[in-house]
């Protein structure tokens, strides 16, 4: 049985996954840079590609504002120098990454007075003894740390890794000679485990075996290893996390189990018949986004209006999105009768048309 975010919405201080994803960003990586100082000014938020993504699927432009952000800009698009602002990067621990935040903030003239540094995921050493290598850079880093936060929150209970090239780096012809191979699984596994970081959870990781630890006479193929190799890297990942997380769990408090798609093959050609389902299907729909015309107030003409089905927006959404299609058509129906009833507005409307 399937649980949607309603099912819990009634629990005093529950929160889902999307809210602490937001929470982390907000109270943890923001809030801290500010002061009475530097607020007055506002700051510059300076993300890559995947972290914008990150910021944006869990966060409001106006909660980001809240806590001191100003502008919101790409650390790979060129900038317009504000030496009297602090910024605040929230990217990858890529080398490209840090060499642009260092020539933002090294030499002497310098892009903005301050920056606050705070990685998507753990930084090598050898980029940390980089940074360290530059004293000028060095003396205007104000915070430099590990958010460990490099999953995209879709929704209060999911999530994915924003991998889009998975599927041919994993399962390509050429993958067991290929370093995309291997980079993926690194990468996919660093991203679920900061997913672990992010809930304070240690699981216990089981995975689907290859079937030739089953069957000696079954030839092994190199996509019959991902989950066993996906496994092994999470474990890592984990583990080190107990060891540098002041208050990551030391004993295992969950379990993650590893599967690939072969132990449900007949799903991907299955539709499902919710409440979403139809809305993706019927809607021209941008993630959770869609835009309908609708009448103007003057009555003469049309105009565009965008609509975001999420909890934060939508509590009919959060409600039904899981319902079956017939199960959701009632209830709305109910809804609105309800409405009519109580609503003088809504009769003389409903009464006119």
């Amino acid at each position: 049985m399937s649980m949607s975010d309603s099912d819990f919405s009634s629990g005093g201080d529950y929160k889902n996954f999307r809210q602490i994803t937001r929470d982390r960003l907000l109270y943890e990586m923001l809030r801290p840079t500010m002061s009475k100082d530097s607020n007055a000014r506002g700051k510059v938020l300076i993300m890559d590609k995947l972290t914008t993504k990150i910021m944006s699927c869990a966060c409001k432009r106006s909660a980001i504002h809240e806590e001191g952000v100003s502008l919101m800009e790409d650390i790979n698009m060129g900038r317009q120098p504000m030496p009297s602002m602090d910024a605040i990067y929230f990217v990858q621990p890529t080398k490209e990454n840090v060499t642009i935040f260092m020539s933002d903030i090294s030499g002497r003239s310098p892009l903005y007075k301050r920056a606050y540094v705070f990685f998507s995921s753990p930084i090598s050493k050898e980029l940390v003894s980089h940074i360290k290598s530059d004293g000028s850079a060095l003396a205007r880093i104000a915070a430099l740390s590990e958010m460990n936060l490099e999953y995209i929150a879709i929704d209060g209970q999911g999530f994915i890794t924003g991998h889009e090239r998975a599927l041919e780096d994993l399962f390509s012809d050429n993958a067991e000679i290929s370093q995309a191979h291997n980079a993926c699984i690194h990468n996919i596994a660093s991203r679920i485990s900061t997913v672990f970081a992010s809930l304070r959870e240690f699981p216990y990781v089981r995975y689907r075996a290859a079937k030739s630890s089953l069957d000696a006479s079954t030839m092994t193929t190199l996509g019959d290893l991902i989950p066993t190799k996906l496994a092994a890297a999470v474990w890592h990942c984990l583990a080190r996390y107990k060891a540098k997380i002041p208050d990551f769990p030391q004993i295992e408090t969950c379990e993650l189990l590893i599967l690939d798609r072969s132990v449900d093959q007949i799903a991907p050609i299955i539709h499902e018949w919710t409440y979403d389902a139809m809305c993706h299907d019927l809607l021209n729909m941008e993630g959770n986004k869609y835009v309908q015309e609708v009448p103007s107030k003057t009555g003469s003409t049309s105009e565009k209006k965008e609509f975001l089905l999420e909890e934060d927006h939508d509590p009919i959404w959060l409600e039904l999105r899981h319902a079956h299609i017939a199960d959701a058509i009632e209830r709305l129906h109910e809804k609105m009768s309800n409405f009519i009833s109580r609503n003088k507005a809504a009769q003389i409307h409903h009464n006119s048309r």
